[in-house]
């Protein structure tokens, strides 16, 4: 399994518009039709609004290769192209097993 970890920083304010939501929501909505998607999320940190935090789990590096060829990546990639990121950080993991969480 492929995991990827992504954290971007926007200006303050750089993603409250109603185009940019429209955009993140369309791609995780046809992100998560995509053959070899397992899990496809977005999120907004609670305590800081300009950074979204994406996390996805993909059944191989080739379904994940695939996804960035979709339409909608490349309307995504236009979408952030217009506002202004502060920072961008991607990590890909890949894994062959899942662990129990240890008791608390």
């Amino acid at each position: 399994m492929i995991i990827v970890a992504v954290d971007i920083y926007f200006a303050e304010g750089a993603i409250d518009g109603e185009g940019v939501h429209d955009a993140l929501r369309t791609m995780v909505e046809e992100t998560r039709k995509e053959p070899g998607c397992i899990k496809y999320n977005f999120s907004i940190d609670i305590l800081d609004s300009s950074a979204l935090r994406i996390y996805e789990e993909w059944e191989s590096m080739q379904a994940l290769e695939l996804h960035f060829q979709t339409p909608h990546m490349a309307n995504f990639q236009k979408v952030l192209g217009e506002v202004q990121i502060k920072s961008k950080q991607a990590k890909v993991y890949e894994t062959d097993k899942e662990l129990a969480l240890p008791s608390l």
